[in-house]
């Protein structure tokens, strides 16, 4: 086992609020109002993929990499769901949404817009993107799955999830739509 998964039980209800942040506990409370089933896994600190190996083990998931991104005059911003195995190439990404020069947007912009700090970067800070500032994409190779892995908006929990509940239940209810792209 991950020596920093220290509680291997997985939970289904909304946990108690002490010592959660106001943002995870708000992503508990609208998978709730959404009747939006999870299962939660509660961890150390885990910023990257590799990091969550085990995560997915105990979740029965293949954990996504989302990567905030933006183009060069960080005036378009994107939150890119793909498959932990993938490698990122900019060109790739780029050419299928006709966007010039993407690269990582800065942490300013993460938290501005998301209301997440690097590290726990997740399809569910979407809800506070009231204005749709980020364009969502998706690699279709992760609408084949039928689970979906993410943090609820930290990096100390992660979920598992319906992929058809995010993307129909969860997209719908935050106002966002996705734009599919395919990554080799």
């Amino acid at each position: 086992m991950n020596s920093r998964i220290h509680d291997t039980n997985l939970y289904e209800d909304i946990p108690d609020s002490a010592g959660r942040l106001p943002r995870e506990m708000e992503v508990y409370r609208l998978l709730e109002r959404l009747s939006i089933p999870f299962k939660r896994l509660d961890h150390e600190p885990m910023a990257t993929i590799e990091a969550c190996r085990g995560v997915d083990e105990l979740l029965g998931i293949h954990m996504c990499k989302n990567l905030f991104l933006c183009n060069a005059q960080k005036t378009a911003f994107y939150l890119l769901l793909m498959p932990g195995e993938k490698k990122f190439q900019t060109r790739e990404v780029s050419k299928q949404i006709g966007s010039a020069r993407l690269s990582f947007a800065p942490e300013e912009y993460l938290e501005e817009y998301l209301h997440i700090s690097p590290g726990a970067v997740s399809i569910m800070g979407l809800t506070n993107d009231k204005d749709n500032r980020v364009r969502l994409l998706v690699d279709a190779q992760v609408l084949e799955e039928e689970f979906l892995g993410c943090h609820p908006c930290v990096n100390t929990s992660s979920l598992r999830l319906r992929t058809g509940d995010v993307f129909g239940i969860f997209l719908k209810e935050v106002h966002h739509e996705m734009t599919v792209v395919h990554l080799t």
